[in-house]
């Protein structure tokens, strides 16, 4: 790791373990006051870690920590004050955990071959490294076992990657220009039928071809619903096929 990033990741690290011995002290004191400075500047910290989206895991995981299901299993309200105390200073636990992965992770990616560019298929290449992201983010989630949000992620790149392709496609489909109108299962079929993508996405389950269903205005998912570990496994699986399809040198 390089010093700028070190520091950089050194300065992360000993402001989490600031707010967390903070988060202590106010869970046995049990201040209003400093309960709501603390949680501010707890959200301004994992804002920064998360590169400001709110997409980004621990950016998901903080949010998460103010909710909870209510006992009826309907609406979702706000945990108990005690409960969101427990909950950030979980939250800022991972974070600070993943933080100090970063030099194990340097010293692996160090000795192996340059990381491959997985998505350099794509045709607007803006939008490549946001795939990319998207991708890290994806199996982050999984191994984390947040299996609706890899499912969504995994999804979401299937669609995007599809969209891409079809709007280069010239001639081998009509209208191309409606393409945004289009559901989830008609990009899958046109893809198909133009011949950029082959039967991969047959394997999708059935929640998975839904996936927008699923979650609210916010992007988070809507009370009730519910992902296998399975259904996100097979989810991404379907996108390395249809990576594979619209990139046959890989």
């Amino acid at each position: 790791m390089g010093e700028n990033l070190r520091h950089q990741r050194d300065t992360s690290l000993g402001r989490l373990e600031a707010l967390m011995q903070r988060g202590r002290q106010i869970r046995a004191e049990r201040s209003v006051d400093a309960t709501r400075a603390w949680q501010q500047d707890c959200a301004a910290a994992i804002n920064q870690l998360s590169g400001g989206s709110k997409a980004h895991w621990l950016a998901r995981a903080f949010s998460a920590a103010f909710l909870v299901r209510a006992a009826d299993g309907g609406v979702v309200v706000q945990a108990d004050a005690a409960d969101i105390v427990e909950r950030i200073l979980d939250v800022l636990a991972q974070g600070a955990a993943s933080l100090s992965r970063m030099d194990d992770v340097e010293a692996a990616s160090s000795a192996a071959a340059p990381r491959p560019r997985l998505f350099e298929f794509v045709h607007n290449a803006e939008l490549r490294p946001v795939f990319e992201q998207a991708f890290d983010d994806s199996r982050s989630a999984l191994e984390r076992g947040r299996f609706g949000l890899a499912l969504m992620l995994f999804c979401g790149v299937i669609e995007s990657v599809i969209t891409d392709a079809l709007l280069h496609c010239g001639s081998r489909i009509a209208d191309c220009g409606s393409i945004a109108e289009w559901s989830f299962e008609a990009r899958i079929d046109a893809a198909e039928r133009a011949g950029l993508i082959r039967g991969g996405c047959a394997r999708l389950p059935a929640v998975a071809r839904r996936y927008k269903d699923m979650t609210d205005a916010d992007g988070q998912l809507r009370p009730g619903a519910t992902v296998s570990e399975r259904d996100a496994r097979v989810a991404g699986q379907v996108l390395r096929v249809v990576m594979r399809d619209l990139d046959p040198g890989r």
